[in-house]
């Protein structure tokens, strides 16, 4: 509780008073959840990724999607043969709406612990008013207090698991990539779930009032993505990673799918290239 007061993080009211209007479908499309290697599944919508980590002790859910997504993401936990109430701690790649609309329903439904890093708490805490590039005219979504501030390579605990927390500020000024291992009988796999250093509009790199360090700090995450080492990787968006390439409904258990250095690394000289490009045009 002390370390909350220390960054001055006020709840505001749980009224949405500015919800963003989402036309695309994918955000919502339901798909059938799966098992993505040992102990992690897939459970979000089209193109919204949630994942859990499931744990004898309870469970961990990455992200929550839109607002209306709490049914689906609980149809899919249970779909897979765990129960929702079981999840313990929620995280989330970034405190934009996409990915964390339904935090606040899926606390109240779990009893959840809620844990961000501490550069997207106060976005979290006020319901997106704060956001840097889409704040200031109200909540977005229903404000959540975080019970946990996460910093650069903290570990989060549970039920055996160890998943690393890498601090990749740019997209947010908290965004968060998870890196950990899972296994099955064969292999241990080391995932790495990637919040990619996309730059959502022409204007954000003009941001420097609200963001004074944004260019810094997407030039740091760029540098530290390349350097990550694993085995799988995912992202907070399945067409970031081209899930739907390397899983496709009917298909049987294959982690070997989610195994691509290559599109990884391209992944991340795609996203370079953008930056500098609009860096460019900043001058």
């Amino acid at each position: 509780m002390l370390c909350l007061l220390l960054y001055n993080i006020v709840t505001l009211s749980a009224q949405v008073t500015n919800p963003p209007t989402v036309t695309d479908t994918n955000y919502t499309k339901d798909i059938v959840p799966f098992r993505i290697a040992g102990n992690l599944y897939y459970v979000g919508t089209y193109d919204l990724s949630s994942y859990l980590i499931t744990t004898p002790k309870g469970h961990i859910l990455i992200n929550t999607g839109l607002s209306s997504s709490t049914d689906m993401i609980r149809r899919h936990v249970e779909a897979l043969g765990f129960k929702f109430a079981d999840i313990k701690i929620l995280l989330t790649s970034q405190v934009h709406y996409d990915h964390v609309a339904a935090m606040a329903e899926i606390e109240k439904l779990t009893n959840a612990q809620v844990m961000v890093n501490e550069k997207d708490a106060q976005v979290l805490a006020d319901g997106g008013n704060s956001d840097y590039l889409y704040g200031g005219n109200g909540s977005l979504f229903e404000p959540v207090q975080p019970d946990r501030l996460l910093h650069d390579h903290d570990t989060i605990k549970l039920g055996g698991m160890k998943i690393v927390a890498l601090h990749h500020p740019g997209h947010t000024k908290g965004s968060t990539s998870y890196l950990f291992d899972v296994k099955d009988k064969q292999h241990t796999y080391t995932v790495l779930i990637a919040n990619m250093p996309s730059i959502i509009v022409e204007g954000q790199l003009k941001s420097l009032h609200t963001y004074p360090g944004i260019v810094k700090d997407y030039a740091y995450t760029l540098n530290a993505m390349k350097k990550l080492h694993f085995d799988l990787w995912l992202a907070a968006h399945a067409s970031q990673c081209d899930l739907h390439k390397k899983h496709k409904p009917g298909d049987g258990y294959n982690p070997e799918a989610f195994r691509d250095q290559t599109g990884y690394n391209a992944a991340i000289a795609g996203y370079e290239k953008a930056y500098r490009n609009k860096l460019n045009r900043t001058k």
